[in-house]
């Protein structure tokens, strides 16, 4: 940096002014982690995606949770991270990769000084793996949204290789010459949209030092959350007959699958009527944006959940045999 610019950045630093929560009038008495933390519960011991991710952990130095929208992934992974840190919010850290998401935002990177100049800082990763270290007897956790929304291998960098479970204490140099050892205490928690077009693009050697766990769409869950909202028994089953026909056409038509977390809090059909104005029909659009007949086969069947009849015979409504009455 030349002394030019040296003073430009002295100059603007000093016209900055820099204003509190409070300046603003926002009143911000907690951190983001924090508010987080406090709005999800830890998961029972006898979960089965807890015990199933317990177990994978004992060979690998993280989960992936791979599904399409929908599918309980993120909630999950909030569930497990709470619960693994035992509710310690200084051991948990989240995160979201996308495209423009580097390095220097998850390692480490450069940092102005308020006085001008720079200064290397550590970031996400480094910072948790430090906290890790100094309490060995915990479990940190960082939860990494979007996964494949990044460039993995980009983004980890040099700890792509010291992420696995077998190279866990070794030190290796970042790209800065910062020595770094990942501590075996340090638990990986991903989530990955299937439909993504990242996911065939995510390093294989990333793929090899993380388990995977699939979570699809599931119609206990679809049923639990319609009970839940109070929707009346014949409406619940004529949503769960339809939750069931769509998926059955995602293994021909992978973008047609259908998540269950769709259908959380809706409770009559002017709920459900919404859910298709404001959500379901865009989906089923993209989905079938090359299958005319297959879209038209979806809105008979979505007909068939609110019974609604079409064409007429004697200028009387015909109904339409959806497969979904009774």
């Amino acid at each position: 940096m030349t002394s030019r610019e040296e003073s430009a950045v002295r100059l603007t630093a000093e016209r900055v002014r820099h204003l509190s929560a409070e300046d603003l009038g926002l009143e911000v008495s907690v951190s983001e982690s924090a508010v987080r933390v406090a709005q999800i519960k830890a998961l029972e011991p006898d979960d089965p995606i807890l015990r199933r991710v317990t177990d994978l952990l004992e060979t690998y130095g993280g989960v992936i949770f791979v599904g399409p929208p929908g599918t309980s992934k993120s909630w999950y992974a909030a569930r497990l991270a709470l619960t693994l840190t035992e509710g310690d919010e200084s051991l948990l850290r989240f995160v979201q990769f996308h495209p423009s998401y580097q390095y220097e935002d998850f390692m480490e990177g450069f940092l102005p000084r308020p006085t001008g100049g720079f200064e290397l800082a550590p970031k996400h990763f480094v910072e948790l793996c430090e906290i890790a270290k100094r309490h060995p007897d915990k479990t940190a956790v960082l939860v990494i949204d979007e996964l494949s929304r990044g460039d993995p291998a980009r983004i980890f960098g040099e700890a792509l290789t010291y992420i696995e479970k077998s190279k866990r204490g070794l030190q290796f140099s970042l790209a800065s010459g910062t020595d770094l050892a990942v501590p075996p205490n340090l638990v990986l928690l991903a989530t990955m949209n299937s439909l993504d077009r990242g996911v065939d693009e995510v390093d294989a050697a990333l793929d090899r030092r993380l388990a995977k766990i699939a979570f699809d769409p599931d119609d206990g869950i679809l049923s639990r959350f319609l009970a839940e909202a109070g929707m009346p028994d014949d409406l619940q089953d004529r949503v769960v007959r339809f939750f069931r026909a769509v998926n059955s056409k995602s293994r021909a038509n992978p973008y047609v699958a259908l998540g269950h977390t769709y259908f959380i809090g809706v409770a009559n059909e002017d709920d459900l009527r919404r859910l298709w104005e404001h959500q379901l029909r865009f989906h089923f659009d993209k989905a079938f944006r090359l299958d005319p007949e297959g879209r038209a086969e979806i809105d008979q069947l979505w007909n068939g959940v609110l019974r609604i009849s079409t064409g007429t015979v004697k200028g009387q409504p015909e109904s339409v045999d959806t497969g979904l009455s009774g």
